[in-house]
């Protein structure tokens, strides 16, 4: 059954205050990073500002743990504050980007939801949403039904809120996945018993479903052969017997977003990082493909460059080497 969640007026209005005063220490604490590590350079070259660096969160920027490591953090921080261009490209949603980057300073938008939106920090908002036409929202989350997966709808409404919704018992995987998503600012759970209205795929941003990889992967091939939208499928990052299915408006992907992030910032040399399946369409239309050493072997087989595991820090290693700023026989 779903689980318990205070609907108690008075502890959700603290929960969000709490959440607020968080979040804003958090910013300003990312926004007056210091710039004492950087070793060889205050300034950038021309040409180094013309490099844009996209980077997947899990299992790839961030460490085992699901964190930003503190050489990481510092590494992005200073490196933006001198005009480097550094952003990621995430399935995850502002409501935990926002808590992972918030000791880490970047200048430009975020990529989120695979490529649905942009995050502004700055202004605390979306840019660019893109979302699902209501009735092909409602056959999407049909089939997901007919797989026997009750998938997670994403509702965006003007306030900036993500609306989740989720019909009948929650799985054990669901609980976690909820367990480490609640009380957060911009994002509220519902549950119901019964299927949810047609009106509830208005504004439908994403539709998210879980289960056995093997299920997954099928109902995902079985979708893109069946609905005009886009659909992911991967194993999850932490957990390879478990699958993640997700479903977008058409055209949705991280690559549409590095290719307009590129033409946003007039960059001409693109760097992207990435380790599962759902990262290999932008490293298809980057000038320069980077997995880490624990991507999936499809990642690693159709990367131009191999690094060291994201437990080590490897993508900040890459690209101070990248940008001249570490000698490349010293990535440690």
């Amino acid at each position: 059954m779903p689980p318990t969640i205070s609907h108690d007026p008075i502890s959700a209005t603290f929960a969000k205050h709490i959440c607020y005063i968080y979040n804003t220490i958090s910013a300003i604490s990312a926004i007056y990073l210091t710039m004492d590590d950087v070793t060889h350079s205050d300034m950038l070259c021309e040409a180094a500002r013309r490099h844009l660096f996209v980077t997947d969160l899990d299992g790839t920027l961030l460490d085992n743990e699901g964190r930003v490591p503190p050489m990481t953090a510092r590494v992005i921080s200073d490196l933006s504050h001198m005009g480097a261009l550094i952003t990621v490209a995430t399935a995850r949603t502002p409501a935990t980007v926002d808590r992972i980057l918030a000791h880490t300073f970047t200048r430009l938008p975020l990529i989120v939801m695979t490529g649905a939106a942009l995050w502004d920090r700055p202004h605390r908002c979306y840019a660019d949403p893109r979302s699902i036409a209501p009735d092909l929202a409602g056959e999407a989350y049909r089939l997901c039904l007919s797989a026997g997966l009750s998938p997670f709808v994403y509702n965006l409404t003007d306030d900036g809120m993500l609306h989740v919704h989720h019909v009948g018992d929650i799985s054990p995987l669901e609980q976690r996945f909820i367990r480490d998503r609640s009380q957060l600012l911009l994002k509220q759970f519902h549950f119901h018993s019964e299927m949810a209205p047609t009106s509830s795929f208005d504004a439908t941003m994403l539709l998210l479903a879980m289960g056995p990889v093997e299920d997954v992967m099928k109902l995902g091939e079985t979708m893109r052969l069946s609905i005009g939208l886009t659909v992911q499928a991967y194993p999850d990052n932490y957990d390879p017997r478990q699958g993640v299915l997700e479903v977008f408006a058409q055209g949705v992907s991280k690559a549409a977003a590095v290719r307009a992030m590129a033409e946003r910032t007039g960059a001409e040399w693109v760097t992207v990082f990435g380790d599962n399946l759902n990262d290999l369409p932008m490293m298809e239309v980057a000038d320069e493909a980077v997995a880490v050493a624990n991507a999936m072997p499809e990642v690693i087989e159709r990367a131009d460059t191999v690094i060291g595991p994201n437990s080590e820090e490897s993508v900040a290693r890459y690209i101070l080497e990248s940008l001249g700023l570490v000698d490349c026989n010293d990535r440690h």
